[in-house]
């Protein structure tokens, strides 16, 4: 789950403002310590949920292992491409951090319920699942962004493609497994999560994109111009969510990749 509050608007080139801030090292170090913490994040919050699975549904361990694993992954990524250019990450600024936020707002499972040994249930794996669905939609939508300006960029298009292979396949787990879940009688809980989560989520991530281009404005020096159409875009960017186009991160269809955590994850690349 990539989530860096990189909202760009329309207005704006998307590859032009990506490559000013891949270009400044202050700027880089900052987009890396975001992403790699988010997903660090990420990963340790499956691999909790993994170990705290039901017995009902013990088959989607592997597969809640293994997306942690990708997580953990991507994490490592980000950190690899911050050593390659001889930067240490940086302390995330709490505005800035979206996985946190979101369940400051009640979204996703607590970390208390995930720290203690009690086994989770049904509507746990629900609410797992729902927020995934949601987080994961995101996420993909970032990285088919940033594959296409860059996914030959000879720094982080590599990085780029796996990531964006990953999140693929863990929007597909999402929609495969709710609908499995939702065959099982739970089709109206799961509507309701989807849908909670997902008005809650686009209004973090308002903040968080708010956020993040502040500080990159103050980073790159942007002209308060610049800073204010960035701005204006990202609230439009949420009024069109807010209106219907929350939408598309509650709606399930089966997916072409079937199965798609059914295998072991793949190892990070090396970048050095």
């Amino acid at each position: 789950m990539v989530s860096d509050g990189m909202e760009v608007p329309a207005m704006l080139s998307a590859r032009s403002l990506f490559q000013e801030i891949l270009d400044n090292d202050e700027s880089f170090r900052l987009f890396c310590s975001i992403a790699a913490s988010g997903e660090s994040q990420g990963g340790w919050e499956n691999g909790r949920i993994a170990a705290l699975v039901p017995d009902s549904r013990r088959e989607l361990a592997p597969k809640i292992t293994r997306h942690g694993a990708d997580e953990d992954k991507h994490g490592r990524i980000f950190h690899a491409l911050l050593k390659k250019r001889g930067l240490e990450p940086v302390e995330v600024p709490h505005e800035t951090d979206y996985t946190m936020l979101l369940e400051k707002h009640g979204i996703g499972l607590a970390h208390d319920k995930l720290r203690a040994d009690e086994p989770l249930t049904e509507q746990d794996i629900i609410t797992y699942l729902s927020h995934s669905r949601v987080t994961e939609q995101r996420a993909a939508d970032q990285m088919v962004m940033l594959r296409k300006y860059f996914g030959d960029h000879p720094e982080v298009g590599r990085a780029v493609k796996m990531i964006s292979n990953d999140e693929d396949n863990h929007l597909a787990y999402c929609h495969e497994e709710l609908l499995r879940t939702a065959r099982a009688g739970h089709g109206r809980t799961i509507q309701r999560t989807l849908r909670d989560c997902a008005l809650v989520e686009i209004g973090v991530y308002r903040d968080v994109s708010l956020a993040v281009m502040e500080h990159m404005g103050r980073i790159l020096r942007w002209s308060p111009t610049k800073s204010k159409a960035l701005a204006a875009g990202i609230h439009a960017m949420h009024a069109y969510e807010r209106a219907g186009g929350w939408r598309r991160m509650v709606s399930l269809k089966m997916p072409e990749r079937r199965d798609a955590l059914g295998g072991p994850a793949t190892s990070a690349p090396e970048f050095a």
